[in-house]
């Protein structure tokens, strides 16, 4: 699934830095933090299935909520939700056009609810109004308008019992009780037609479904090395296919339609480098006529005559990288978004007939015209021979002509995605932006384990935490000295989630490889994370024990001590910076407590900053600016680069500095308290 000197200073390399006329880094404004992290103006775009309303995302005081406006009037729109601090991050269209659904949580404990707004009256209801409990959406239609297919965990924490859901009343009806998938499928009549059980070797076998009977011979059947590259795309609206985007018997996950009855599979794409990552289907029919793979960059190609016009006239807009959001049931209309990169994105209304763009709104024009720099894929070679894809950003003193090469070496932050089992991808990505106009190189790789690229990529991160997946890091930082970008000294490392692990797996593990690490909410205790994961991730159990260690074993407990830095907190000699959400599911508080304890025991520094009021990352924008304030005045120090001061958002925010305000330029000033100050 899934930051950071008291005034903004002169870039000092540490380096050896060559003499170059290029415009210095001090030159160009500083991008305030708020313009970067702040809330978007608007963002979300979603058409109504009958094409009469465009809805989206944006602040109402302060607070992301659900707009609605007519299609043809944005300038018209009204808010139609009213939350006060947990911020709305995305919504749906009901079937019938008549609400926009939303999921919500609070304070990021991920028991995500499921609301209903009428667009008629603004009235809103709780469509799902259970304690401890996280809802999902299993299957909605084309043709049926006024049911969906949920599934609920209130009965058992672990297992979603599937319901027929009324919107416009909230009533729900029992369809299956379940003891033991981990999910189902539905077909556009919303029957359920299969149902998915998790295997003891980590792989799923698939059941079809009769008369609301499990048979109890698997239709389809899958091991631990295809689960990831290995799924269900949809019905089409008949019934009679179902799309898989497949990789059995085969690496990268190719496009397939299987007949339902006979269960014969076609091959109707793939591609030799990478997963195919998406489709887009026909709202009339559900018949597959496009799928797009991502490699570097993501491209759409066409399986057939009927939009192969549309994609080409997009892509001859050279407006960026685009993608295609929501669709109306009658195919005439599309929301568009397209992402320059080098400039905000921007989110348009595609007329097919026509072959008309509209422009609905840039998602944050504070940023037109901020100095905004490239990203640059790279293909990175591992020790062993597996190509790393990777994405580079170089700030614009060292890359004025943004062609991808470094003209002096500049400190960098490795950047590290969390998953592990996702990727980094091309795009405007905020965090690059930021550390580079504060004068970084920024490198995020797709380290082994990393999903996308087919699954012997993804298999040979296999029990590799700390190991082969570190390993891939350190050579990544190895390419960019050798090209050039950086030096050996003035590297840091710095992610969420598994980044937040990789940070504290670099500073133990290589203790002399980075000069300062920020971990946000990353486990440093592999055992006790597995100990403490949700109850509803009880079908993927047996994924992290094959991937990551067992803890029932000796031998599997041994390896989780092994590779967590907890065990070799006392390794530690650069600074280091932890972020925590209070609330986190998924990688517990005392991921972080213990590792900070850890180090004061043993008397070395570390800064803790720990927000009551989020979970896995930090939803809200006041307490993400907040954590990156602190994030760029710790770096400051360590690299040498420009810091927005503190100033008054660690105050503004919920954050409250556990341990270590005095190690980072700013923090330990009056404004936030002395009773925040460093222990």
């Amino acid at each position: 699934m899934k930051q950071l000197g008291l005034v903004a200073g002169t870039v000092t390399l540490g380096l050896n830095a060559m003499p170059h006329t290029a415009l210095a880094q001090t030159d160009l404004p500083l991008i305030e933090r708020t313009k970067l992290f702040g809330n978007p103006t608007k963002a979300g775009a979603q058409i109504s299935p009958d094409g009469k309303w465009i809805s989206f995302i944006a602040p109402r005081d302060g607070v992301l909520n659900v707009w609605v406006a007519p299609t043809g009037d944005l300038s018209a729109a009204k808010p139609l939700t009213a939350e006060k601090s947990r911020p709305i991050r995305g919504s749906f269209w009901s079937p019938d056009s008549q609400q926009v659904m939303f999921v919500n949580d609070k304070g990021g404990d991920e028991n995500f609810l499921l609301y209903g707004v009428d667009v008629a009256t603004g009235a809103q209801k709780a469509l799902t109004p259970f304690p401890k409990t996280a809802v999902r959406l299993i299957g909605s239609s084309t043709t049926i308008k006024d049911r969906l297919l949920i599934g609920l965990n209130n009965r058992d924490p672990r297992w979603h019992d599937v319901y027929l859901l009324e919107p416009a009343t909230g009533r729900l009806t029992l369809m299956m009780k379940n003891d033991g998938f981990a999910g189902f499928l539905a077909d556009d009549g919303l029957h359920l037609r299969m149902a998915v059980k998790p295997r003891a070797d980590g792989g799923s076998d698939y059941f079809r479904i009769n008369d609301g009977q499990v048979e109890t011979t698997p239709f389809v059947s899958y091991g631990l090395d295809d689960s990831l590259t290995t799924s269900p795309a949809g019905y089409t609206v008949d019934g009679k296919t179902l799309y898989w985007i497949d990789s059995r018997n085969r690496d990268t996950a190719g496009l397939f339609a299987q007949d339902a009855a006979t269960g014969k599979m076609t091959l109707l794409a793939d591609s030799p480098k990478a997963d195919i990552g998406s489709a887009l289907a026909d709202p009339k029919t559900g018949r597959i006529q496009a799928y797009a793979v991502n490699y570097l960059r993501t491209e759409y190609v066409p399986l057939d005559g009927s939009i192969k016009a549309d994609l080409a006239f997009l892509k001859a807009q050279n407006k960026g990288q685009f993608g295609i959001g929501s669709r109306t049931d009658d195919d005439s209309k599309w929301i568009v978004g397209f992402d320059p990169v080098t400039a905000p994105a921007s989110t348009w209304l595609y007329d097919r007939h026509a072959k008309t763009l509209k422009q609905l709104y840039v998602s944050r024009p504070e940023l037109e015209g901020a100095p905004l720099v490239a990203m640059h894929p790279q293909e990175i070679k591992a020790r062993d021979g597996l190509t790393l894809v990777s994405y580079l950003t170089l700030p614009k003193d060292a890359d004025p002509a943004g062609t991808g090469k470094a003209s002096h070496p500049v400190p960098m932050v490795l950047f590290v995605h969390g998953g592990p089992w996702a990727r980094d991808g091309f795009g405007y990505n905020g965090y690059h932006q930021w550390l580079a106009n504060r004068g970084y190189a920024v490198l995020s790789v797709n380290y082994r384990g990393s999903t996308g690229f087919g699954k012997k990529f993804i298999s040979a991160g296999d029990l590799q935490w700390g190991r082969k997946m570190h390993d891939d890091l350190i050579d990544a930082v190895d390419w960019a000295v050798k090209q050039g970008v950086t030096t050996p000294d003035k590297v840091a490392i710095m992610g969420g989630s598994y980044g937040g692990y990789a940070t504290l797996a670099g500073l133990t593990f290589t203790p002399k490889e980075f000069t300062c690490g920020v971990d946000i909410v990353g486990p440093s205790n592999l055992f006790t994370l597995l100990q403490t994961i949700p109850p509803y991730w009880e079908a993927g159990k047996q994924q992290f024990y094959k991937r990551m260690g067992d803890p029932t074993t000796d031998a599997g407990r041994t390896m989780l001590k092994d590779r967590s830095p907890l065990t070799f907190a006392d390794r530690i000699e650069r600074p280091l910076l932890i972020g925590q959400g209070a609330n986190d599911p998924r990688v517990n508080v005392r991921e972080s407590d213990q590792i900070v304890a850890a180090m004061e025991a043993k008397k070395i520094p570390v800064t803790y900053v720990v927000f009551p009021d989020e979970g896995h990352g930090f939803a809200r924008p006041v307490n993400n600016i907040a954590f990156n304030a602190v994030a760029e005045n710790f770096l400051k120090p360590c690299l040498g680069g420009r810091a927005e001061p503190v100033g008054g958002a660690i105050k503004a925010s919920t954050g409250v500095v556990k341990a270590g305000a005095q190690n980072v330029p700013g923090l330990a000033m009056s404004e936030i308290g002395s009773s925040l100050a460093a222990r």
